[in-house]
């Protein structure tokens, strides 16, 4: 998240031993904010890569992911995303436009520190091969970024007067400014292929740089403090185990400034129903390990053009003795279908998906 919640026991301050949760302003101020991040990283993938965009089997896909977290240790930091991505035809040849937009909302801490990022996307999908579902893909994302808090919900340890909280004394934060925005930028490539020629085996690679634009990112003035770029590898593959059922795996790895994260898992996945091309229901489950952070485990179904998911982190970290191992939990929702327009990619032999 781009706030750190800091939980600091003041008994020794106190005589009746209250334990008081501080949070502390903007880690953007040290220059290490991190991004927002999502459990069901699969189901945003612009937020990945704007490459990633369009690599699935419909025009059009419509995904929204709910996450809450920390409800255990302090006041629950509640995440959101909304996407749409809109593929078509370009030309006569095996080339494809996808047209995204990117909604993502978050909310953290006492003091409703709150980020909303409005980000149009555009990627294109180059055939290079005439026989084969192989295509390389450039995306570019960006958009308005804004950022606001809660002056009145801010609580310092200058406001602690050796006998309990005092709200008459200042809090000791220079703050000039309580909602400021800026412009955000980014760019990935992906590689996605069929795996010996089959239409439903496949896998893809993306590299995308988040930020390259480097906002300023701070509710002080001076001095201005830069977002920092963020690296993201992101692969997957598919490949049936038989004719009703597969596996997936899929893994990302992300640095931003001193900040790194490694996520990957997998997905086994039955079909049921009489037509396996086209079944009734996709029963989905699974693991993923967030490195050092959490363990989550993953159910989705697939009821045709919708796919309902759930997850929940079970926390494996430092924070695990207060958080009781308690993280957070995610629902995901998913539409994809075709249209009924001429440039429909619904019988297309080749096409980029995952």
């Amino acid at each position: 998240m781009n706030i750190v919640p800091l939980f600091l026991p003041i008994s020794n301050l106190m005589k009746n031993h209250v334990c008081v949760g501080i949070l502390l302003l903007i880690c953007s101020y040290s220059g290490s904010a991190q991004d927002p991040h999502f459990s069901q990283f699969f189901e945003a993938p612009l937020l990945r890569n704007p490459a990633l965009a369009g690599l699935f089997e419909g025009d059009i896909r419509v995904q929204g992911v709910y996450r809450s977290q920390w409800g255990s240790v302090t006041v629950p930091y509640q995440t959101g995303s909304f996407n749409v991505e809109y593929k078509q035809p370009v030309g006569r040849g095996n080339d494809y436009l996808t047209l995204g937009f990117e909604l993502l909302y978050d909310r953290a801490g006492t003091t409703n520190f709150t980020t909303t990022n409005i980000l149009p996307a555009i990627n294109y999908h180059k055939a290079i091969s005439g026989y084969k579902n192989k295509y390389i893909s450039l995306g570019f994302m960006g958009g308005y970024v804004q950022r606001n808090l809660d002056r009145t919900k801010i609580t310092t340890n200058n406001q602690f007067d050796g006998n309990g909280y005092n709200p008459a004394l200042a809090d000791g934060e220079a703050l000039t400014q309580f909602n400021y925005h800026y412009w955000d930028g980014s760019v990935g490539l992906s590689f996605n292929s069929s795996i010996a020629g089959s239409s439903t085996d496949n896998y893809y690679i993306g590299i995308a740089y988040h930020h390259f634009n480097r906002p300023e990112n701070s509710f002080y003035v001076n001095p201005p403090v830069e977002l920092n770029p963020k690296l993201v590898l992101s692969s997957g593959v598919r490949f049936g185990l038989d004719e009703t059922s597969y596996l997936t795996l899929e893994g990302d790895f992300s640095k931003q400034g001193t900040y790194s994260e490694g996520i990957a898992g997998a997905m086994y996945s039955y079909k049921l129903g009489d037509d396996l091309d086209k079944p009734a229901y996709t029963i989905h489950f699974g693991g993923y390990l967030r490195w050092k952070d959490a363990f989550i485990p993953v159910v989705k179904i697939d009821y045709d053009p919708f796919s309902i998911g759930f997850s929940y982190d079970a926390n494996i970290s430092e924070l695990k003795t207060v958080s009781q191992s308690q993280g957070g939990f995610e629902l995901s929702v998913t539409y994809s279908g075709f249209t009924n327009k001429s440039n429909t990619t619904k019988d297309a032999v080749l096409c980029p998906r995952f």
